[in-house]
C-alpha cells in the first residue's frame, strides 16, 4: 500500500517508529486504539479505506477519548471531529471518474484508457479538535489549509 510505504519513510526520516494496525471490525478498531495507548502513541493516520470511512464516528470518538491526534486521507473525518486530513480532492476525483465512465459508455475499452492520478489535494484542519487535544496549529499551516474548522 503506497500510503503505508510513504508513512514508513516519513517516520524513519523523523526518527519515529511506525506501528501498523489493521482492523476489519468495530472491536478490532477498539483494540487498535487500546494498543496505541499502550505503545504511548500520540498520533494516528487512518488510510482512505472505505470501511474506516464508514466507521469514522467511532474513530473520532476514540481519538477524543484517548487524546490521540488523528490525521486522515478523507475530509469527512475532520467534519466529524478528527484533527486533520490531507488527500485527493473528492470532487475532482469524482469528476475524473465520471469522465472515464462516459468514455467507456461511448465505446472505449477500459484497458486503453490512461492511468490517472489525482492532481488536486486538500488540507482540512479542525481547530476545535486541536484545542481539545491541547495542540496549537501554527498560523502558517492554517494559511496553507483549504479549509479550517473553528
Amino acid at each position: 500500500m503506497l500510503e503505508l510505504n510513504d508513512a514508513e519513510v516519513a517516520a524513519q526520516t523523523l526518527g519515529r517508529q511506525l506501528i501498523e494496525f489493521r482492523a476489519t471490525t468495530e472491536r478490532e478498531i477498539d483494540t487498535a486504539f487500546a494498543s496505541l495507548v499502550q505503545h504511548g502513541a500520540a498520533a494516528l493516520f487512518v488510510t482512505g479505506d472505505a470501511y474506516f470511512t464508514s466507521r469514522r464516528d467511532q474513530i473520532v470518538a476514540l481519538e477524543a477519548h484517548h487524546r490521540i491526534a488523528t490525521s486522515c486521507a478523507n475530509p469527512f473525518y475532520v467534519a466529524a471531529g478528527a484533527l486533520m486530513s490531507y488527500g485527493a480532492n473528492r470532487l475532482d476525483t469524482d469528476r475524473q471518474f465520471g469522465v472515464y465512465v462516459g468514455r467507456v459508455l461511448k465505446g472505449e475499452k477500459p484497458a486503453d484508457l490512461p492511468v490517472m492520478q489525482p492532481t488536486k489535494f486538500e488540507l482540512v484542519i479542525n481547530l476545535k479538535t486541536a484545542k481539545t487535544l491541547g495542540l496549537t496549529v501554527p498560523n502558517s499551516m492554517q494559511l496553507l489549509a483549504d479549509e479550517v474548522i473553528e
